[in-house]
């Protein structure tokens, strides 16, 4: 589906939008030198009470986090719960780590997650001041909860507290980026080169390269790559899966070829997200090979929770030509839940089944359009099915299809009466033939010459002479002509 984004910025011309980068200069930070022998052992250490305190944190924001879920129903309980354990938690880790701790596992709960950051909003008066990672965490909640307005006033109340941070304004291009606020976003960017108390980092770098992908703007998205590369910034995994999705949103295969091979020369390892990205477009452009090798590597994880990968999977191979496509088709339509039915999906299927001459499947498929009441519009599907009736020798599966087509608001044309006709004169079933004429009729669709010719044609091959000289007569009366001058001796 296309996005919608709430700007005028892909219509401005592209020199405009190619972010300005002269006055950045490179932060640099100096290292002050270890002081005193150290050894493994010691090191070991360090890490190992650094993860020990991390664990302990998780722990005890866990146990928060259940009673805070639980109580949710009850808005006062919230503050109540907060008020015993939250306060005397937040306080014993005065950098912030607790409170965005806290959000982090309260992802899956955002109204329970924006209670809290109220309530911590309110503990400042408190002399529990907010870092700038709390209002960062609250900053990004907001933009996940699409209320762009609480998100401004967060980076606004911690601007008057003189708290500018390059987390604080990502945070907040972050939240612009994800509501399709591409234009305020590189405002907001513009304001952060000129501030005096940060600079850019690569994780401002990577929203834009994400702002620029998502509007198919590929010169600006790679102008902003290039500056990184300038400022002698290291991209990271996020840079390269920006950089990916901007290409396969493009359709640019090639280029989806080179972040790949870029990725292996500077050694960066690929995530989850890295291998979706490439699924998908192997599965857009056609290439079903690198598709299945992809898709062998993540298969667990797309089949569980990428639906929409499979569907793409699924119309890779119809619309490609190899002997066994059905039956990888078959066996990916396996995965899909009956709560996630597509229409174009079913219409598809429906297309390829006639293509192969399946007729059961197509049957199949065909029912299940009726059953969720999916109309098909397109006459060249609507052939494709007669085609297939008729290359089967399937009239009375044809019959009864026209019948609930009729019924069902489907695109109705001529060629399913006429192919009707056909196929009962073939079987000599005259009378049912004739009866078509009516259902014509009743669908207002007039008699052509063709018509008449398959009369006449019907008549001729069983011998029907005095119908025979009817139909000559009709097809002379309307001006078609007398079919025994046309027809050789």
């Amino acid at each position: 589906m296309r996005r919608v984004w709430k700007s005028d910025l892909t219509r401005t011309k592209p020199k405009t939008l190619i972010p300005d980068f002269p006055n950045l200069t490179r932060v640099t930070h100096t290292r002050t030198p270890l002081q005193g022998p150290l050894n493994i052992a010691s090191l070991i250490g360090l890490f190992s009470d650094k993860q020990a305190e991390l664990e302990e944190l998780r722990g005890k924001a866990s146990l928060l986090r259940d009673e805070l879920v639980g109580s949710s129903d009850d808005a006062g309980k919230v503050v109540r719960v907060l008020e015993e354990k939250g306060e005397t938690f937040f306080r014993t880790y005065s950098n912030g780590s607790a409170f965005v701790e806290l959000l982090k596992q309260l992802s899956s709960w955002p109204s329970v997650a924006l209670q809290v950051l109220n309530w911590r909003r309110k503990q400042t008066d408190n002399s529990i001041p907010m870092t700038s990672e709390e209002y960062a965490k609250g900053i990004s909640l907001a933009g996940r909860t699409k209320n762009i307005d609480l998100a401004v006033e967060l980076f606004t109340e911690a601007a008057n507290k003189s708290i500018k941070t390059a987390s604080t304004y990502n945070a907040l291009m972050g939240a612009y980026m994800c509501n399709g606020y591409a234009e305020k976003c590189q405002a907001l960017f513009r304001d952060l080169k000129s501030a005096t108390s940060c600079s850019p980092t690569i994780v401002t770098y990577n929203i834009l390269i994400s702002v620029f992908g998502r509007l198919m703007l590929v010169e600006h998205m790679e102008a902003t790559f290039r500056e990184i590369q300038h400022l002698d910034l290291s991209p990271n995994l996020s840079t390269y899966n920006n950089l990916l999705a901007g290409y396969v949103t493009g359709w640019m295969w090639n280029r989806v070829e080179d972040i790949i091979r870029m990725m292996k020369e500077n050694k960066v390892q690929p995530n989850i997200n890295t291998h979706l990205l490439m699924l998908r477009g192997y599965a857009h452009s056609g290439n079903l090979q690198k598709m299945e090798e992809t898709y062998d590597k993540v298969k667990c994880h797309v089949n569980d929770k990428e639906i929409p990968l499979i569907r793409a999977m699924i119309c890779a191979y119809c619309r490609s030509s190899i002997t066994n496509r059905i039956e990888k088709i078959s066996a990916l339509m396996k995965l899909i839940p009956e709560n996630e039915y597509r229409p174009w999906l079913n219409v598809l299927l429906i297309k390829l089944y006639a293509q192969e001459d399946w007729v059961e499947e197509m049957d199949s498929s065909i029912n299940e359009a009726f059953e969720h009441k999916t109309c098909v519009t397109t006459i060249r599907v609507m052939r494709s099915i007669i085609a297939t009736y008729f290359r089967c020798n399937a009239v009375d599966r044809l019959a009864s299809f026209v019948k609930r087509a009729e019924h069902g608001g489907w695109h109705l044309c001529r060629s399913l009466y006429h192919c009707k006709m056909v196929m009962y004169a073939s079987q000599k079933r005259l009378e049912e033939m004739e009866s078509v004429l009516n259902e014509m009729e009743d669908s207002n669709f007039c008699r052509t010459k063709k018509t008449f010719w398959i009369l006449y044609k019907a008549y001729s091959t069983w011998d029907q002479r005095h119908k025979v000289e009817q139909v000559r007569g009709l097809m002379c009366k309307n001006g078609y002509g007398d079919p025994c001058d046309v027809l050789p001796s």
